[in-house]
C-alpha cells in the first residue's frame, strides 16, 4: 500500500466543501407520514369539511361498492391533508370579504377537529396579487398558530422563493415562532419554473433558494397545460407535457426531502349514472398510475373523488405487499432471490411498506414498523 496518512488527509480536506454540501442539500427522504393526498377547499366552502366522508360514502351508496375497508377508511380519517384555498378555487374579492374569510377559516380549523395536515393557499407573489397574499398570510396567523403548510401559487422564479422565506422569517419573529416553523409547498404551475431562460432547471433552483423550508413540489395540472398551449380537451395528469414536468421536478426533488405531489383531473364523479362510473374510472387509473410512476401524493377536488383515490391506494400497496415483503427478507438473510437487491432497493421496499401501513392500506406489512424505520433511513 503506497497511500499515507496525509494523503488521506489532503482528501478529506479538499472534499470537505463538497461533503458539507450534500449532507444540506440531499439530507435524503424526510421521515415520518406522508398524506396520500391533499383536498382543495375555497375558504367559504370550507364549513362542511368535516362532511367530506359522509358524502364520499353516499356516493359509494348510491352505485354500491363491495370495499368496505374504503367506507372505513371514510368513517375514519376521509381527508389526509386539507388545504384552505385563497386563491384560484376562492377568486378575487374585496378587501373585507377576504379578511373575514381568513377570521372564519382560522375559528373553524381551531375548533376541531381537523385532519392530520392542514395549510392554506394564498395567492401568487406575483405583483397584482402579492400585497393579498401577504395581508392573508399575517391576518391567518394572527388567529391560527397550530402546525400547517403554506402553499405558494404560480412561482416563476428563485426571487419569489427567497422573498417567501423572508417573509416566513419576519412572521416567525413577529409572532413569538421558533425559527423555521413556516414551511411551504411551491405550485410547479408554469413551464418557467421547470424550464429557466437560460436553458436550466428552475425548479432544483427554486429548492435551494428556499433554504431549507420547501416542505413539497405541486404540480398544477390544468395552469401549466394551460401555459404550454395545450388545448383545454387534451390538459391532463397523463399528457406527455405532464410526464415532462413531473420527471424534471422528480429529479430535482430525490434525496432533499422534498415530497412531490401530482395534480388533480376536473373531470368529477357527478351527473348520470355513466358519467359517475366514466369519471371514477378515470380518477382511479389516474391515481394508480401517479403511484407507480413515484408520485404518492395528488389532489382531490370532491368528495365523491375520496372513494376512488383510496381505492385505488389501497390496490396498489396490497398488489406489492407480498412481492416487498419476500425480497425483504430475502435481502435481510442475504438468500438468493434471483434479484440482486442493493441497500437502496431495501430502503425503497421498506418505504413502500410504511406508506402501505400510514394510509390504512395494510394493517401487516410482514416485519416490525421499527425494523422498516431502521431499513427506510
Amino acid at each position: 500500500m503506497r497511500l499515507t496518512e496525509d494523503d488521506y488527509a489532503e482528501l478529506d480536506v479538499r472534499l470537505s466543501a463538497h461533503d458539507a454540501f450534500l449532507k444540506s442539500r440531499y439530507p435524503g427522504e424526510r421521515p415520518g407520514r406522508q398524506p396520500v393526498h391533499t383536498v382543495y377547499i375555497p375558504a367559504d366552502k370550507l364549513d362542511n369539511f368535516r362532511e367530506w366522508g359522509e358524502l364520499a360514502t353516499a356516493a359509494m351508496t348510491d352505485f354500491p361498492w363491495p370495499a368496505e375497508d374504503v367506507r372505513a377508511k371514510l368513517a375514519r380519517e376521509p381527508i389526509e391533508d386539507l388545504r384552505v384555498d385563497f386563491e384560484d378555487g376562492y377568486g378575487v374579492r374585496s378587501d373585507d370579504q377576504e379578511d373575514e374569510a381568513v377570521r372564519h377559516a382560522a375559528k373553524i380549523l381551531a375548533e376541531g377537529p381537523v385532519p392530520p395536515f392542514v395549510g392554506v393557499r394564498i395567492k401568487s407573489l406575483e405583483a397584482a396579487t402579492r400585497r393579498r397574499a401577504l395581508r392573508t398570510l399575517d391576518l391567518f396567523l394572527s388567529s391560527y398558530q397550530d402546525a400547517f403548510v403554506i402553499t405558494l401559487p404560480k412561482v416563476s422564479g428563485t426571487d419569489q422563493v427567497s422573498a417567501m422565506v423572508t417573509l416566513c422569517e419576519r412572521l416567525e419573529r413577529s409572532y413569538g415562532l421558533a425559527s423555521g416553523t413556516l414551511r411551504f409547498e411551491i405550485q410547479i404551475e408554469l413551464p418557467a419554473a421547470v424550464l429557466g431562460a437560460d436553458g436550466t432547471a428552475t425548479v432544483a433552483r427554486l429548492i435551494t433558494a428556499a433554504g431549507g423550508r420547501c416542505a413539497g413540489l405541486h404540480y398544477g395540472t390544468y395552469d401549466y397545460s394551460a401555459a404550454a398551449g395545450i388545448a383545454a380537451a387534451y390538459q391532463s395528469m397523463e399528457h406527455p407535457a405532464a410526464d415532462y414536468a413531473k420527471a424534471v421536478m422528480q429529479a430535482a426533488a430525490a434525496q432533499t426531502g422534498v415530497r412531490l405531489s401530482d395534480g388533480s383531473t376536473n373531470i368529477l364523479p357527478i351527473g348520470s349514472p355513466a358519467e359517475v362510473r366514466s369519471a371514477w374510472e378515470l380518477h382511479y387509473r389516474l391515481v394508480r398510475r401517479s403511484l407507480e410512476r413515484g408520485f404518492y401524493q395528488g389532489w382531490d377536488l370532491h368528495p365523491a373523488q375520496l372513494p376512488t383515490r383510496y381505492a385505488a391506494t389501497y390496490a396498489f400497496f396490497r398488489d406489492g405487499r407480498d412481492a416487498a415483503v419476500e425480497r425483504l427478507h430475502r435481502y435481510l438473510a442475504r438468500q438468493d432471490s434471483g434479484i440482486a437487491d442493493e441497500p437502496a432497493t431495501a430502503r425503497a421496499l421498506a418505504a413502500f411498506l410504511l406508506r402501505g401501513l400510514d394510509c390504512g392500506a395494510l394493517t401487516d406489512a410482514g416485519l416490525p414498523r421499527s425494523d422498516l424505520l431502521v431499513l427506510a433511513r
